[in-house]
């Protein structure tokens, strides 16, 4: 899984309003359907991370920024071929446990891509 880089790219995704949201994360969805994005001949999706401040200080940021690349990459195959996710952790993610957050990530992913698949994208 690639990575949103860039602001606009953030942007992008947080105002389309699709979002699937659970106790501790939120995940924000863009699904590409244009020809263009999706003509790769492999799955196309690209990953961003925000975690503000509110989460904690620099060392609680970077640890909960570890555990959603691990759990995005475990549950990467849930989602659709061409999308960008951006993954939103509410403050209450700096003192949940790993396997709290792997649920989480799992009902998550699961629920973007039966919409993706419900929508015909």
């Amino acid at each position: 899984m690639e990575r949103l880089k860039s602001h606009r790219d953030f942007v992008t995704v947080l105002k389309k309003r699709r979002k699937v949201t659970d106790s501790d994360i939120v995940v924000h969805v863009l699904v590409h359907d244009d020809a263009e994005d999706c003509s790769h001949a492999e799955p196309h999706r690209r990953l961003g991370l925000a975690v503000s401040k509110a989460v904690g200080h620099a060392v609680v940021r970077n640890t909960v920024k570890r555990r959603f690349r691990v759990l995005a990459r475990r549950y990467e195959h849930e989602l659709p071929d061409c999308c960008d996710i951006v993954v939103r952790a509410k403050p209450s993610a700096a003192h949940a446990d790993f396997d709290s957050l792997d649920r989480q990530v799992a009902r998550s992913f699961a629920r973007v891509g039966s919409r993706g698949a419900r929508r015909g994208e």
